[in-house]
């Protein structure tokens, strides 16, 4: 079992993994000043670039949506992945060596180097068809493409290929790289008869199937000819990469939209995920070869967010009597959602695919627009069955349909759709009302859908330390407050925060002591200056040094902590860096002088002319001790 992964190997990691080429591969970075880049924000559609890194901190943060971290976040929030999962990943990129705490290990090494060499045999076995989808044997698979409406383009596109004809295509090719039978067998891409192994897909269009992370873990093939013996549909048998309860087609280029939008939309095969896609619905999944089950589930409900506060699931299906089976089968697992599910189906039977070819794109954005609430289609599915024209009918569609009525999560939906239910089987709402009420009262209130969220923004797998009781009183919050620009004392609280984030080495030992002697008034910039304080970490990379003050800041005043990491410096050299660092410093030194000058001079003032003449003098000599700390300063710009 995987133990915690210990502190110090994290923070080695966010050393090593270089941020700049990381956000590069992601945004199109250009500079914004000395050790600065920024660029439109990945996380929220912009057209003015507000998404800002500082790799020398390993920082980033957007002034338009406030997303914030590093880079082990930056690629949570894209990819989707867990802390651990991260950090693993990124580990294996900057050749680090993990250890783990509790006595915990980490992936096994030998399982670790044949995962590696199935995603390797995977990824030859996509190039290779890929390159078959040219050649001349493959014409047939163009046509099929072509027929439905799809261009070599479209086929570039989302990665499609051709499995030639033949036994031994792709063996050949795996065996010249060499791998060896058992790693074969491992892959799935291999059937077995008397003669040894031989190639699963053959004379087929195929669909690469690939994680969140883009690997290819398998394929789907459609049948081409009549003579192929094979079902309609061949998908990569069961490996360990490939589960097919936990796998959703086109995951990997829809996830970030769906992470956008928070919404999904399920439809039902390869060339639906297309057409929708194409169409402009670029949220569009697809099961392979499986009905959408509880493993589905949880991938989605990472992916939407599904907290309570909103999104959406949408599932597609024919209008014959399958696709009402699959919805209804659908329904089954809505209570597994806090988003709102729909159904969307089109009244001639066309799946996404056809209504594209035959009417367009704006007939499948029509579709997915036309959706009506799941519980909904369940409800009047099952009226079907009753005979509505006599009382027995209708007294067993209510005892059908009072149930799905009181599980609609929506306190305020609930009456209208009791309502509803009253008019399509002509009762009285009175009677309905109390059907539901005592279905309501019959169903045992299960717990809540479980989050499955991953560690937060920094924080090691499995969480960091807390207190050992609960009965801790909690941490008053800070108030951020809105700044004024115009404000001088402010300015120069901010401005000195940014050097001593951006540039802690090139403070002097003097100011340091300055510094943490100097009083800050904004709230927010003062729970900062708290942070450094206590965060102080002698000898600390950048990227430890920011990473420590933000585990060291209130929650809500970590947004604070990148904003003034990454912000821009005035500054076109590394001559102009230190001179406005040392400038900056001075500055807010010269105005916490002035401050304590005041609160002396009111002290004298206070003291009169009978008071203590050993005060009298003790005050006059800070006095002329500040005045000539601040004609120093003053030398020194």
């Amino acid at each position: 079992m995987a133990g915690l992964i210990v502190r110090k190997d994290i923070d080695l990691v966010r050393e090593r993994a270089d941020l700049k080429a990381i956000v590069e591969e992601y945004v199109t970075l250009r500079s914004a000043g000395v050790g600065s880049f920024k660029g439109l924000c990945p996380f929220h559609d912009e057209r003015t670039p507000s998404f800002h890194i500082r790799p020398a901190v390993g920082t980033y943060h957007c002034f338009g949506c406030g997303e914030h971290g590093d880079v082990i976040s930056f690629l949570m929030e894209l990819e989707h992945t867990t802390f651990t999962e991260t950090v693993e990943r990124l580990a294996a990129r900057v050749g680090v060596e993990l250890h783990y705490e509790d006595g915990g290990t980490g992936p096994d090494k030998a399982e670790v180097g044949r995962r590696r060499r199935l995603i390797e045999a995977n990824k030859i076995a996509d190039e290779l068809f890929v390159k078959a989808l040219g050649s001349a044997e493959a014409q047939t698979a163009r046509d099929f493409l072509t027929e439905r409406g799809f261009t070599a383009e479209h086929a570039r596109q989302f990665g499609l290929g051709y499995a030639p004809q033949g036994w031994s295509h792709l063996l050949d090719a795996l065996r010249k790289r060499g791998f060896r039978d058992e790693e074969l067998r491992a892959t799935g891409l291999f059937s077995e008869g008397q003669r040894g192994l031989y190639d699963r897909f053959r004379g087929r269009l195929v669909w690469p199937i690939r994680d969140m992370t883009g690997n290819t873990i398998g394929f789907g093939a459609r049948k081409l000819y009549e003579d192929d013996p094979g079902p309609k549909y061949l998908n990569t048998p069961e490996t360990a990469l490939y589960k097919k309860s936990q796998v959703l087609y086109g995951i990997d280029f829809a996830k970030r939209t769906i992470a956008k939008q928070r919404q999904l939309v399920v439809v039902e095969g390869y060339t639906d995920v297309m057409a929708a896609h194409l169409a402009g619905i670029g949220t569009a999944v697809a099961t392979c070869g499986t009905a959408f089950g509880t493993e589905h589930i949880k991938i989605v409900r990472r992916l939407i967010s599904d907290d309570g506060t909103g999104g959406e699931v949408i599932f597609t299906f024919d209008g014959d009597e399958a696709g009402q089976k699959a919805a209804l089968k659908a329904f089954e697992e809505d209570h597994r959602f806090l988003a709102k599910t729909y159904v969307a189906v089109e009244p001639s039977g066309m799946d996404p695919c056809d209504l594209r070819r035959h009417k367009g794109d704006e007939a499948v954005r029509a579709l997915i627009s036309s959706r009506r609430p799941l519980f909904e289609f369940a409800i009047r599915s099952g009226l079907k069955d009753y005979d509505l024209d006599t009382v027995e009918g209708r007294a067993g569609a209510l005892r059908h349909a009072a149930p799905i009525v009181a599980g609609i999560k929506d306190s305020v939906l609930r009456p209208g759709y009791e309502r509803e239910l009253a008019g399509w089987l002509g009762m009285d709402p009175n009677v309905v009302h109390r059907a539901v009420a005592q279905a309501s009262r019959r169903q045992a209130p299960g717990p809540a859908p479980r989050q499955e969220n991953a560690p937060g923004r920094g924080e090691p797998a499995g969480g960091g330390e807390g207190p050992a009781s609960g009965n801790v009183a909690p941490r008053p919050q800070v108030q951020i407050v809105r700044v004024d620009p115009r404000d001088p004392v402010a300015r120069r609280e901010r401005e000195s925060l940014e050097v001593v984030l951006q540039h802690p080495t090139l403070l002097s030992a003097e100011q340091w002591q300055a510094f943490y002697e100097a009083r800050f008034t904004v709230p927010q910039y003062a729970a900062v200056h708290r942070g450094i304080m206590t965060a102080a970490t002698g000898g600390a990379t950048p990227q430890v040094w920011v990473e420590s003050i933000s585990d060291h800041v209130p929650p809500e005043v970590r947004g604070v902590v990148s904003a003034l990491a990454v912000r821009d410096i005035p500054a076109r050299t590394e001559a102009d860096v230190v001179r406005y660092c040392r400038d900056i410093m001075n500055r807010l030194f010269g105005l916490q002088i002035q401050h304590r000058k005041a609160e002396l001079l009111g002290q004298l003032q206070r003291l009169g002319a009978g008071g203590d003449p050993a005060e009298f003098s003790r005050l006059n000599t800070e006095l002329m001790e500040l005045e000539a700390r601040r004609r120093a300063l003053r030398s020194d710009d």
